[in-house]
């Protein structure tokens, strides 16, 4: 029997928290993560007709995209509208994990799926988010040294390259000192210059293992104050990060790429700003609430934002720097995501029942005017 916690592990894992928005609230955030579950629900977002469906169809666990109490709540009664819903759940012992904008960054999260949906190609993130902290030590050690120091190191968490371990490298020199009178030198004696042979020992350190490293080296080393360097290690490209910004197979107008995407998205009715005739190749996109993306997607030239919703004078912006603008609606972008992360968590649990929210709709509809004389 899998329990809420497992599940709510699995979702960290596959779209860590570190990959939220600061005023983001992600995770397991409501219910016991010690409660077995054996029934999950997605959803874009819970509302009273979701909470009924996970409720009615037994659910012990609800992801949602978009998180409950994103906000500072001060009242949970079952007769306001915002925390109704929640009143319901906990009689039911019904738990919510949200994953929203660590989700949409995740290396193959909603924003990599509305490529996939787009036929876009060599889709990076608009904003990478920085990897972890990394450095390369270099130690300068006597041969004699040389296996204590890097077992020392190795066991505190250098020379780890993927999927690699103990890893360094070492050229051979000399090295020279001259020690002080209150020094007591491993090779030669105080108040002369030494010339020893040594080797320039080299690895990789995470960040936070550095402090430990370091002080593992310093115990395994003869010398009374070893030579170390630490030198910041720029990290490669990342594959995590806020939108995405990719290109077509084959150049399109905009008004072609715009029908493509309408019928990509389900037939979604779409709003666009920019000239139907121009040339497109490379896309950005940015799922739900995403125009503020808009002057990053022209600084890495691309000829198209693709969003769920825009602000009036973004498109007015958007014109003058001769980016087209589409913009297909919160739900239509996001809720795809959704339907992908039930079947994930299903292969992931075999054993569990999972499904994407039947009841759940777009609050939003399109109202047709029928034809006047």
């Amino acid at each position: 029997m899998k329990t809420v916690a497992e599940v709510a592990g699995w979702l960290e894992g596959f779209a860590p928290s570190r990959l939220a928005e600061k005023w983001d609230n992600v995770g397991l955030l409501w219910g016991d993560p010690d409660a077995a579950v054996e029934r999950v629900m997605t959803c874009l977002t819970v509302t009273d007709e979701s909470a009924t469906e996970a409720v009615r169809e037994g659910a012990g666990l609800i992801v949602s995209h978009h998180p409950i109490l994103f906000r500072e709540t001060k009242r949970i009664r079952a007769d306001l509208p915002a925390t109704a819903p929640l009143w319901k759940l906990a009689r039911a012992g019904v738990a919510v994990a949200s994953p929203h904008t660590a989700f949409d960054g995740a290396e193959d999260g909603i924003n990599a799926g509305l490529c996939r949906r787009l036929g876009l190609v060599d889709a990076a993130p608009i904003r990478p988010h920085p990897g972890p902290a990394s450095f390369k030590v270099v130690v300068f050690t006597p041969e004699a040294d040389r296996d204590a120091v890097l077992a020392g190191a190795f066991e505190a968490g250098a020379g780890r390259i993927g999927d690699y371990s103990e890893c360094s490298f070492a050229i051979p020199g000399h090295g020279t000192f001259l020690g002080g009178e209150s020094t007591d030198p491993a090779v030669g004696a105080r108040g002369r210059r030494e010339t020893v042979a040594e080797l320039r020992i080299e690895m990789v350190c995470p960040g936070v293992r550095l402090p430990g490293v370091l002080a593992a080296i310093r115990a395994r080393h003869s010398y009374e104050e070893p030579a170390i360097d630490v030198h910041p290690v720029e990290p490669p490209p990342s594959a995590l990060g806020a939108g995405r910004i990719g290109r077509l197979e084959a150049p399109r107008t905009f008004g072609e790429f715009a029908r493509s995407a309408s019928r990509a998205l389900g037939g979604a009715t779409l709003q666009v700003a920019g000239d139907p005739a121009a040339v497109v190749e490379r896309v950005a996109v940015s799922c739900g609430a995403g125009d503020d993306f808009l002057g990053d997607a022209a600084r890495l030239g691309a000829q198209v934002l693709l969003t769920g919703e825009a602000r009036f004078h973004r498109a007015i912006e958007a014109r003058a720097m001769g980016v087209g603008l589409i913009v297909a609606g919160h739900y239509a972008t996001e809720r795809p995501g959704v339907e992908d992360l039930a079947e994930r968590i299903a292969r992931a649990f075999p054993e569990l029942i999972v499904w994407p929210s039947r009841d759940e709709a777009d609050p939003l509809a399109v109202l047709v005017e029928p034809n006047r004389p």
